[in-house]
């Protein structure tokens, strides 16, 4: 079984991440799925629409840290995960997410880069960057503030504490909490009235709201840069022996 699902219908191509045994935690081979999903459908008239959403209980809970740690970033070659990234400021598509479960770090900076979301009303958010000894990625650290206010995007970043479904519609991360049950109907509602809608105006409009792609792409290899010497740091190493360990982790030694 895949550990990215694709499926197109009436329009709507749906993405689903797969992993629910983990969480759908994200590994690079997810990323890439995804990525070839999201880029492949650029150019492919039949679909109008993308939806993404995780299998089981949860949306994801962010990257897997065992894979992620041992990716090897100093080849000079597009790691699935930027590429997924990439994918998200080239998409001229409208993209709706279906929040089902815990989102966690990646699981909500992608959601600054949708057009719609929706959760379920047992939906949960985090970005626990610092608490990992990380940095804000996917151009979250300008698109946060942006979407929620400066002081709660401080809030989110750097205590790293995590915020039900009707706080984050309360604050404009999210368009709609629904009832769990309910959570794709909506979705798929709304993903339904999108494909019928005039392609090129939702192209368009799209274009118009959102933050150019240059200015996206700049703060993402800005985050990088930070974020690649955050994971070669004391910080991030004591962060995943605690999270292997099962404890908190101890930055008091640690300048």
């Amino acid at each position: 079984m895949s550990v990215a699902l694709s499926e197109l219908s009436n329009g709507v191509l749906r993405l689903t991440m797969n992993r629910p045994a983990k969480k759908n935690a994200l590994t690079q081979e997810m990323y890439g799925l995804l990525a070839d999903g999201i880029l492949n459908a650029q150019d492919n008239p039949d679909i109008r629409v993308i939806l993404i959403t995780g299998a089981g209980d949860a949306f994801t809970a962010g990257n897997d840290l065992s894979d992620f740690a041992g990716g090897d970033r100093d080849k000079g070659e597009e790691l699935p995960v930027a590429r997924f990234l990439r994918s998200l400021v080239e998409n001229d598509k409208p993209l709706i997410a279906a929040v089902n479960g815990v989102a966690v770090g990646v699981g909500v900076t992608m959601l600054l880069h949708t057009d719609l979301v929706y959760a379920g009303a047992s939906a949960s958010f985090q970005v626990p960057f610092t608490n990992l000894g990380l940095v804000p990625e996917a151009a979250s650290s300008l698109l946060l503030p942006l979407t929620v206010g400066i002081q709660r995007a401080n809030e989110l970043f750097l205590l790293g504490n995590r915020i039900d479904a009707a706080e984050a519609e309360k604050i404009g991360l999210i368009l709609r909490a629904v009832a769990d049950d309910e959570l794709l109907d909506v979705a798929n509602k709304a993903a339904a009235q999108l494909a019928a809608k005039a392609p090129t105006a939702l192209k368009l409009t799209k274009q118009l709201v959102r933050q150019s792609k240059e200015t996206l792409k700049q703060r993402m290899a800005d985050e990088s840069v930070h974020f690649g010497a955050q994971l070669k740091s004391p910080e991030f190493a004591e962060a995943v022996t605690a999270f292997a360990e099962r404890r908190p982790a101890d930055f008091s030694k640690i300048a």
